[in-house]
């Protein structure tokens, strides 16, 4: 599959690239974060990055002084498996070249997204991107070696489900999953949205 970069004109639906902070602290931070070999590791909530002065300017000038959460998804994931989406826009700051899988909410028929939409964008190592809310996505997934990601997002969200919630769609406090049928997600009960094929990047 032809993988394009965040910086080229096809991205504009997905996101935009996040300019004027400087993400060094953070990633030097995230780079002493484990990192597993086989599959990866979601961590929502990091008290030694949200304890950086950055959290204050993603805080201020991407949420607007809405309470954020700083977290990061390492590992080596080469598969779609899931997409998900949520009710607000996600920063991914990428440690070395990582590749992001997304397709559109927009894209959605029925309750299901077919993978032939999906594109595939490279973020530069050192580079942020804002992935805006109508956007779907899931596990960035590695171009060599093993990958790390810093996941911003509200406060609170991929935390526990609602107790009253009835949306099947609804995997996860602010998180929406389209799982595929060969996924480990699908075997644990989440909603199969997604059809065609699980991609797999090589």
């Amino acid at each position: 599959m032809k993988i394009y970069s965040v910086f080229d004109k096809e991205f504009k639906e997905y996101g935009e690239v996040v300019e004027h902070i400087d993400f060094t602290n953070l990633l030097k931070v995230l780079s002493s974060k484990p990192s597993p070999l086989d599959g990866t590791i979601y961590v929502p909530s990091d008290s030694d990055l949200e304890s950086l002065k950055e959290k204050d300017l993603i805080e201020t000038n991407i949420y607007g002084g809405l309470p954020i959460q700083i977290g990061y998804c390492n590992g080596t994931n080469v598969m779609l498996n899931c997409l998900e989406y949520h009710k607000d826009s996600e920063i991914n700051i990428a440690e070395s070249d990582t590749i992001l899988l997304l397709g559109r909410i927009q894209e959605i028929e029925n309750g299901k997204f077919d993978t032939k939409h999906v594109k595939a964008f490279m973020i530069p190592k050192g580079v942020g991107v804002e992935i805006y809310s109508t956007t779907l996505h899931y596990a960035p997934v590695k171009t060599d070696g093993n990958f790390r990601v810093i996941v911003v997002l509200p406060k609170g969200t991929n935390l526990d489900k609602p107790k009253d919630a009835v949306c099947p769609k609804l995997y996860a406090r602010n998180k929406w999953l389209l799982a595929h049928s060969e996924s480990n997600e699908a075997k644990n009960g989440a909603y199969i949205g997604l059809i065609g094929e699980n991609i797999k990047v090589s």
